[in-house]
């Protein structure tokens, strides 16, 4: 049995980006263990969502734990950082943000979690966080370090394939004229080119796993909402792959597992 510690910036991420792969982890036997940031303070809240007297913060940990047992997840911990928003935004730089946080502390709790569990493997962000976002960034640092400190052999940074989506949104476009296209210098923020991934997983088998986690988060994932509302065949082309980099393995060799 492997364990799979899998580091994640606000809750709902970890389905987006890791869904299928934990969940097909937890089905193979192995461990799968569920780390968060912080609690998502800073998402938008949906009116009439919250109960009286309960916070945004309080609704996500709990959506994040139902969302955990969907994916197989045996173990859920939270740093305890707070959502720094949107890059520029003033609750970048407010006083216990992540954004804020000093690497080297936030590393040494996400390590003590790797050491505790012996982790063979982890999965952070790639060095833009994906796409922008300064908690995804911190992530990444933070990962990185912590695998250093904890001596994790094997550490893959989650991201997207960009040319893959930039052949999705074009495909789109042609069988939907007038449609929006992103920028290119829009597409240049997410993800990372094809020839700098080192691991793709199909997780199609677990995608319903998928979007019953995102189900699990409403107070962000609503059944309107871009993840949802889309068709099964475009669900799939969007999320049945997850992509990583394997650090320290050569772009190009392209494997199909984080666990083998």
């Amino acid at each position: 049995m492997t364990t799979l510690v899998t580091f994640h910036a606000h809750p709902d991420d970890e389905c987006i980006l890791c869904g299928g792969v934990m969940r097909k982890a937890a089905e193979d036997g192995h461990r799968v263990v569920l780390v968060v940031a912080t609690r998502g303070e800073r998402g938008e809240i949906p009116p009439g969502l919250l109960a009286e007297g309960e916070t945004l913060a309080e609704r996500r940990v709990r959506e994040t734990l139902a969302a955990a047992e969907v994916l197989g997840a045996a173990r859920v911990e939270f740093l305890g950082y707070t959502d720094s928003g949107m890059m520029g935004d003033a609750a970048n730089d407010e006083p216990g943000s992540f954004w804020t946080a000093p690497v080297e502390e936030a590393a040494e709790k996400l390590a003590a979690i790797l050491r505790e569990e012996d982790a063979e493997i982890l999965t952070c962000y790639d060095d833009n966080g994906g796409y922008g976002h300064p908690d995804h960034i911190q992530v990444h640092r933070v990962g990185m370090r912590a695998a250093e400190l904890a001596g994790t052999p094997r550490v893959f940074q989650a991201t997207t394939d960009r040319d893959h989506l930039r052949r999705g949104m074009t495909e789109l476009a042609e069988a939907n004229p007038g449609s929006p296209m992103p920028s290119e210098e829009e597409m240049a923020a997410v993800g990372k080119p094809e020839g700098e991934i080192t691991t793709r997983v199909d997780v199609t088998p677990w995608l319903e796993y998928k979007r019953r986690a995102m189900r699990a988060h409403p107070s962000q994932i609503s059944e309107q909402s871009f993840f949802l509302a889309m068709p099964d065949e475009a669900f799939r082309y969007a999320f049945g792959t997850e992509w990583f980099i394997r650090v320290g393995e050569e772009p190009g060799v392209v494997t199909d597992d984080l666990l083998k």
